[in-house]
């Protein structure tokens, strides 16, 4: 696949364009979680954004760049949310805050977190979406604030080390309760902080 063809055609610049796109993504959103991946077409989405199909290829040139707009328009919201929660002041805040926006992205509208993710895994997804590094360099981050285990603050490899276990802990539980269809955004919060807070209370093996 081309990579131009994973990309949107064009910016929409005037306001009416702009709710054109938001309405088609919108869309695309409510086919995935009403129909899943197998229904999920440019007619079926043009249809629900009451648009016609030569609108939406004006802006997404198939039915993958309409779906990794989806994933950055999602991304985009986690990271937004995710900027407030490293400008809390101390350790425990900033990683509270984030286990809970966490839980909540996968589990607020759970059918279209699932799918998405299975989106993400595809080769060319990867290759154009990147490594994922600005999570763990936020986590990174919020170890280094305030109340954090004193062992990570002087030690910048010790914290990148413990920055990218909790990175793959919170995506690895969020993403299974997705997959086991849980709803329960509280529940899971408290699980995934028992494990982050677990972990930080556990002092450095000896060496």
């Amino acid at each position: 696949m081309s990579p131009s063809a994973l990309h949107i055609r064009k910016a929409p610049r005037q306001r009416r364009a702009v709710h054109t796109v938001d309405a088609l993504l919108e869309a695309a959103a409510l086919v995935l979680e009403a129909d899943g991946l197998e229904g999920f077409n440019t007619n079926a989405v043009a249809r629900r954004a009451g648009a016609s199909v030569g609108s939406l290829y004006q802006y997404f040139p198939s039915k993958d760049a309409l779906t990794l707009a989806l994933v950055l328009r999602e991304k985009r919201k986690f990271h937004e949310a995710l900027a407030a929660a490293q400008a809390l002041p101390t350790c425990r805040e900033a990683l509270a805050s984030l286990v809970d926006l966490s839980a909540r992205q996968q589990l607020t509208r759970p059918n279209l977190a699932r799918l998405l993710d299975q989106e993400e895994a595809r080769p060319e997804f990867r290759a154009a979406l990147g490594d994922g590094s600005n999570f763990r360099q936020v986590l990174s981050a919020m170890l280094a604030k305030p109340g954090a285990p004193a062992h990570l603050c002087d030690d910048q490899p010790r914290r990148r080390l413990a920055a990218d276990d909790l990175a793959a802990m919170i995506r690895g539980m969020t993403d299974a309760a997705g997959e086991r269809g849980e709803r329960d955004v509280d529940d899971l919060a408290y699980r995934i902080g028992a494990a982050v807070f677990g972990y930080l209370a556990v002092p450095p093996r000896q060496m």
